[in-house]
């Protein structure tokens, strides 16, 4: 996750504090079932599937999480809120000082239940691919992006934030330009744009995923978006996920209209240290399998059949050892990159998914020989 917006704002103002992750961040797919059927998605959830995940499963899981250096959970699925146990999850994560992130298609927030998601969850993320048309067909039911922004709607109404999760591909990029508008018409406090990762649904799509042209052009203009919502005061944070290669986007805009800035953004950007899989984040799905993220190819264990903090922090998996090596050992252009303590050779599972290869370059990179050079 590349913060785009906060690290304008700290490098700039200098008083302003980077955002760091203290601890790690755990996606947790609590559940399979779904009740939309989304082109891109990584678990393949349906509404057919079957919750196997007990609720005592997870809250013995929970502190172990806690003993591992976890601070952070993000409720995925699947649709979390299908699981009539959700809020007994998120206290238990309470108790024991886990903060909270919602990640949820919004349809089944209503009346009944806004105010309690509102004050149970940190933050509340909320997917939208596309304006209207765009959305229903992507997302698999009619009349779904209207359900979502209602969803957005009754929580600001009832004092509360929700952000826009935005995925590009070339299903939703006609939409790319109208999603700002949409983001700014809505004034959601933050815009959470994702590159594809080839996984799950978003493998067997992997025709979905735009050019590196075409990520190039979009990567400029959500920069660019992020300095105007800068100096107009417009309080969006813009964000964007699976490309770490943004980074040195940023450090190139800096270099050129903000020289004197640039050195301490390098600092900055080194120090956030790009793709963090297998380190600073994580994936649990609803059969108890730990991988290094949601996308990944290879499973490190299961908290169901070893306690989870045994598997996070075992010093002899060679998988684990090589992904928290820093900068990771990447063959490619990788190899030849002065930036591969910044980007940390980008997303492991697309490189798996087009080569085979755990440790080639990341195939979605689109920086130039040139630019990959620190001169």
């Amino acid at each position: 996750m590349f913060r785009l917006s906060n690290l304008i704002k700290s490098t700039l103002e200098q008083t302003t504090p980077t955002r760091t992750l203290n601890g790690s961040i755990m996606i947790w797919n609590f559940t399979n079932r779904c009740n939309l059927l989304c082109h891109h998605c990584y678990s393949k959830a349906d509404a057919n599937e079957k919750d196997t995940l007990t609720l005592e499963e997870i809250q013995e899981t929970i502190p172990k999480l806690k003993k591992a250096g976890v601070n952070f959970v993000i409720f995925s699925g699947g649709e979390p809120l299908i699981r009539k146990d959700i809020f007994d999850i998120a206290q238990c994560m309470k108790d024991n000082k886990i903060m909270t992130y919602l990640s949820t298609n919004g349809m089944y927030i209503n009346e009944k239940n806004v105010d309690r998601i509102i004050e149970t969850f940190n933050y509340i993320g909320i997917s939208i691919d596309g304006i209207e048309e765009v959305h229903d067909y992507f997302r698999g039911q009619e009349g779904s992006y209207q359900k979502s922004i209602d969803a957005i709607k009754l929580i600001q109404k009832h004092g509360g934030n929700a952000g826009i999760r935005f995925t590009i591909t070339k299903e939703t990029e006609k939409c790319f330009y109208d999603m700002f508008k949409l983001v700014e018409e809505l004034n959601v406090n933050k815009f959470y744009i994702s590159h594809l990762v080839y996984s799950g649904r978003g493998l067997d799509n992997l025709k979905i995923d735009i050019s590196k042209e075409q990520r190039r052009e979009y990567v400029d203009f959500i920069i660019d978006k992020a300095f105007e919502y800068y100096h107009s005061g417009k309080n969006i944070d813009l964000v964007t996920g699976n490309m770490e290669m943004d980074a040195i986007m940023l450090l190139n805009k800096f270099r050129k209209d903000y020289p004197e800035f640039s050195d301490s953004l390098k600092q900055k950007l080194q120090s956030w240290g790009g793709n963090s899989a297998g380190n600073r984040l994580g994936n649990m799905d609803w059969a108890g399998n730990v991988k290094p993220d949601p996308f990944f190819p290879q499973v490190i264990g299961n908290y169901l059949e070893n306690d989870f903090d045994k598997v996070w922090c075992d010093e002899n998996n060679e998988l684990l050892g090589n992904l928290r090596q820093f900068p990771r050992n990447i063959s490619g252009k990788c190899a030849n990159c002065d930036y591969i303590n910044i980007c940390n050779g980008g997303s492991r599972s697309r490189a798996y998914a087009i080569s085979g290869d755990l440790w080639a370059e990341d195939p979605s990179c689109y920086l130039t020989d040139n630019e990959i050079k620190d001169i």
